[in-house]
């Protein structure tokens, strides 16, 4: 079967099946995919799935996972430096998340600048600390039993404080936290 023209289609003259037009343009027929290529669209639709990406603004986010509220180590007892602070994270606005730390004989506030939740539910944060002009990286995980627990703690330029759920100066495991009150 013979070839078309673009002229030939435009005018009519010569039909050939295997050609169409769009908008006076020849277009030939899309082949299938074929091969690891088929996989693609798929792959890509559920590794987009599947995490690593979240929507939205911070505070969305942070709600979503269940993080806003106030949390300690132990809700019984007041805030403390050596028995455990109180952390709360609160929704400022419409898309703010403020962290404000109480540690009984001092406190501080920080901003939630970024927020995501991975594939393994973890909640990746990005928290600025004005006071000690400072950006964190945490990363916390959700226990079986509603707590929460800081898997990695590191500063932008990489020094951790927690690394795979443990306290680097003393290889401890960092303690779960517990929603307080609500």
């Amino acid at each position: 079967m013979a070839r078309c023209k673009k002229s030939d289609v435009r005018s009519g003259r010569r039909e050939d099946r295997r050609f169409k037009t769009l908008n006076g343009f020849v277009v030939r027929p899309v082949r299938a995919l074929r091969g690891s290529a088929a996989l693609l669209p798929a792959t890509l639709f559920f590794t987009l799935a599947a995490g690593g990406v979240s929507a939205g603004t911070v505070a969305e986010t942070a709600i979503r996972w269940g993080l806003i509220g106030r949390w300690s180590i132990d809700c019984r007892i007041a805030a403390d430096h050596d028995r455990g602070a109180v952390l709360s994270y609160q929704v400022v606005g419409r898309s703010k998340v403020v962290l404000h730390r109480d540690f009984g004989d001092s406190e501080d506030q920080a901003d939630v600048i970024a927020a995501q939740i991975s594939g393994d539910n973890l909640l990746d944060l990005r928290i600025y600390f004005p006071l000690l002009k400072q950006t964190r990286e945490l990363g916390l995980q959700r226990l079986p039993d509603g707590g929460i627990r800081a898997i990695y703690n590191r500063t932008r330029n990489g020094a951790y404080s927690i690394m795979d759920g443990r306290i680097t100066a003393s290889g401890e495991p960092t303690p779960p936290q517990f929603r307080c009150g609500q």
